[in-house]
């Protein structure tokens, strides 16, 4: 079979050139996009190569029609997400109890809804190509894209552009101006500026390329110098009278497989405690234990809960922790994903419900309407969302909560911002990941979420990996996967003040997706309407 063969059947219309044949090296370079893009995520290590894995495919949708430009879009995203969430199959066949046929299929189902995002901006690309400001107007679309894609379907904002410069502490402190968003705009105004600039001339001129470069570099040099001020004011701060906090993380690395095994309970309970005592001595202030530590209902006040609430007694230390739970409602049980939080002598002290769950992992959507996906997901679990939002409150500061994924999204952190929280705590459980990248992928959101927001950042997992994140993104300790680790550090509380994110929130992305909507309304119209101008009047 040759090539040509090949991409007809992956691409029933085919990617045509101007005389109607197949064009393959447009669509090799589609590919290769996709390849670069995901290649600038974590674990790789080449973040640099994302201020310019757009250009092969921008390059491609220079002579193409927005039709074959959503084609060439659809190939980049497919192989990104392909290559990016592979971790999906492990996920859904290893834990989820799921055959690989079934696996491999929602896997593609869910890269192909996210490719429609990349083949959006590709379709708008093209359709902006001749008009003025293109490096500014593409990048304002694929912002109000990456937007969409959080919202849209209960929202899916894994890996977002300028999630790739997490480890990159001058750059990334706008965070906490334009969220994470505002670092995909200045990545994707790069990409388009490359291409322009190995464009033809009369597109340059078109396009007011040396406005635009002008405006990039201000943009750049703006962001570098905020954020080396920011970097000089939190270092102060840290100097300063600030009060501290000693914190301990705890990294059991308990078997996903066995976790919920009740003849494997009492194993996990002597892990984590033993674990937590050996740390007395650093006498902390908070410990921190990963999402569903105490893999049974501590509600119930059973021998092990009684051990959990003397563990929290004899360290002297409040004691943070995930359990399942469970209310009894008109003749109804629902059960919640709660993090624990008990006092020094061992009293509760408040809990926290996820509120943001994971679709097919923690419940099963449209189950009213498509009664058969509950067939085809029996390993889903079936959790209520929680309604109480606030953070937890300690004597010396409250800490606001996110559990597992909750993390990916930065409304939650600015929420839990908002209402008072002086720390941010993600308790997770990447077990289901195994050893792929997405343990790293999911570390480098967190970090984001830290800078937006201007709090320390915890974080606890179950297999790795856990971290202590300050308020400028600097990740202070960090554990290795699927180890047993304990983790030590005396964190300085951020400014109290709400930065101008938390405050105001996804103006930005909000602004460049209403500008997007407007300027593709303007050129459609002013197409048709040039089109139906009679050349008499065209003249004048």
């Amino acid at each position: 079979m040759n090539i040509n063969t090949l991409i007809m059947k992956i691409l029933p219309h085919g990617i045509k050139d101007g005389q109607g044949g197949l064009f393959p090296k447009k669509v090799l370079c589609a590919i290769l996009s996709g390849l670069m893009l995901t290649a600038s995520f974590p674990p790789g290590g080449l973040e640099w190569l994302i201020w310019f894995s757009l250009f092969p495919l921008l390059k491609t949708l220079g002579d193409t029609t927005p039709s074959q430009s959503f084609r060439l879009g659809l190939v980049t995203g497919l192989t990104h997400y392909l290559t990016l969430h592979y971790w999906v199959i492990i996920v859904l066949q290893k834990y989820g109890g799921l055959n690989i046929l079934i696996s491999l299929g929602a896997l593609v189902m869910l890269c192909f809804y996210l490719a429609l995002y990349p083949a959006v901006f590709s379709c708008f690309y093209s359709y902006a190509r001749r008009s003025r400001f293109l490096a500014l107007t593409s990048a304002g679309a694929w912002v109000g894209l990456e937007y969409v894609k959080g919202k849209a379907l209960t929202g899916f904002p894994w890996c977002l552009l300028g999630y790739t410069q997490y480890r990159n502490l001058d750059l990334i402190q706008i965070a906490d101006l334009v969220g994470v968003y505002g670092l995909s705009f200045l990545v994707v105004l790069s990409n388009v500026l490359i291409c322009i600039f190995f464009s033809e001339r009369a597109l340059k001129k078109k396009a007011l390329f040396p406005w635009e470069t002008a405006i990039a570099l201000l943009m750049a040099f703006f962001t570098f110098v905020y954020g080396h001020d920011r970097l000089i004011r939190i270092k102060d701060l840290q100097n300063g009278d600030r009060p501290s906090v000693k914190i301990v993380v705890v990294q059991g690395n308990v078997d996903q497989s066995i976790k919920w095994d009740p003849a494997y309970q009492e194993e996990t309970m002597r892990r984590y405690l033993s674990m937590t005592l050996s740390a007395r001595p650093f006498r902390p202030y908070l410990i921190v234990w990963p999402e569903t530590a105490a893999p049974f209902f501590f509600q119930e006040n059973t021998d092990l809960s009684h051990r959990i609430r003397l563990c929290s007694k004899m360290s002297n230390a409040w004691l943070l922790f995930g359990s399942p739970a469970y209310e009894r409602e008109e003749g109804r049980v629902k059960y919640y994903n709660r993090a624990y939080l008990l006092a020094p002598d061992g009293e509760l002290s408040g809990f926290y419900d996820k509120s943001h769950l994971v679709p097919f992992g923690e419940y099963v959507p449209l189950q009213t309407f498509f009664p058969f996906i509950n067939h085809l997901v029996q390993a889903a679990g079936d959790f209520a969302s929680g309604d109480k939002t606030a953070p937890l409150r300690l004597s010396s500061f409250s800490a606001g909560v996110l559990i597992c994924y909750e993390v990916i999204f930065p409304e939650l952190g600015r929420r839990q911002t908002r209402d008072g929280a002086g720390i941010l705590v993600n308790l997770t459980n990447d077990a289901w990941f195994g050893m792929t990248s997405a343990p790293y992928q999911h570390l480098s959101m967190a970090v984001l979420r830290a800078v937006e927001n201007r709090r320390p950042l915890v974080r606890a997992a179950n297999t790795g990996i856990s971290a202590i994140i300050g308020p400028e993104g600097k990740i202070i300790s960090q554990s290795d996967l699927f180890m047993e680790e304990v983790l030590k550090n005396e964190v300085r509380l951020g400014d109290s003040s709400c930065p101008f994110y938390s405050r105001y929130g996804d103006f930005f992305p909000m602004t460049m997706l209403i500008l997007s909507l407007i300027k593709i309304l303007y050129i459609l119209c002013y197409n048709k309407l040039k089109f139906r101008t009679p050349n008499s009047l065209k003249a004048l």
